[in-house]
């Protein structure tokens, strides 16, 4: 049984979710690995991901990993919290390379983890439902992974203008 905090953190685009995840895991006081699943496709997303490097400590062990999140999962060291960041761009990349295994493996992974996990996602489905049928089906598929991880999780916190607020908070 899981030893650890698993935490969900959703919100969406500039919410502060990513400082949120680096606060609550500073505060645990233990080695943190962060594993970044941006890949820099643009000029733009790359500006974003050296930000997001720019912020967070020197000393964390950051992983980069598109896709397998579950083998990268296994290698962290048992002492370590662990953050995601980010799903969204996770279940994307798992889409366009067709790798919906992945999702089944995380899910599966995840209640073994002893170590706290804080994984972070935009919250997508809460505006108009989107024009394209590519558009709805990544919502739909967002949204079923978000359902999935609350229900095994012990927090879920939605970000909203830099403020969390509980969603789900088991004690």
């Amino acid at each position: 049984m899981p030893s650890g905090e698993h935490h969900l953190i959703l919100g969406g685009a500039r919410s502060g979710k990513s400082r949120y995840a680096q606060q609550l895991a500073q505060a645990k006081g233990t080695p943190v690995t962060f594993i970044a699943t941006a890949r820099a496709e643009d000029l733009e997303m790359a500006q974003r991901i050296e930000h997001h490097r720019q912020v967070r400590p020197a000393h964390w062990c950051t992983l980069e990993v598109p896709v397998d999140l579950t083998a990268a999962l296994t290698q962290v060291p048992t002492d370590h919290c662990i953050i995601i960041d980010c799903l969204t761009l996770w279940l994307l990349n798992c889409m366009q390379t067709q790798r919906m295994d992945a999702v089944e493996a995380l899910l599966q992974t995840l209640p073994t983890l002893s170590q706290s996990v804080f994984l972070v996602s935009n919250e997508i489905g809460m505006g108009v439902v989107p024009a394209t049928a590519l558009s709805r089906h990544f919502v739909d598929e967002l949204g079923w992974l978000h359902q999935r991880i609350a229900a095994q999780v012990g927090r879920v916190t939605l970000m909203v203008a830099g403020i969390p607020v509980t969603v789900k908070e088991v004690k």
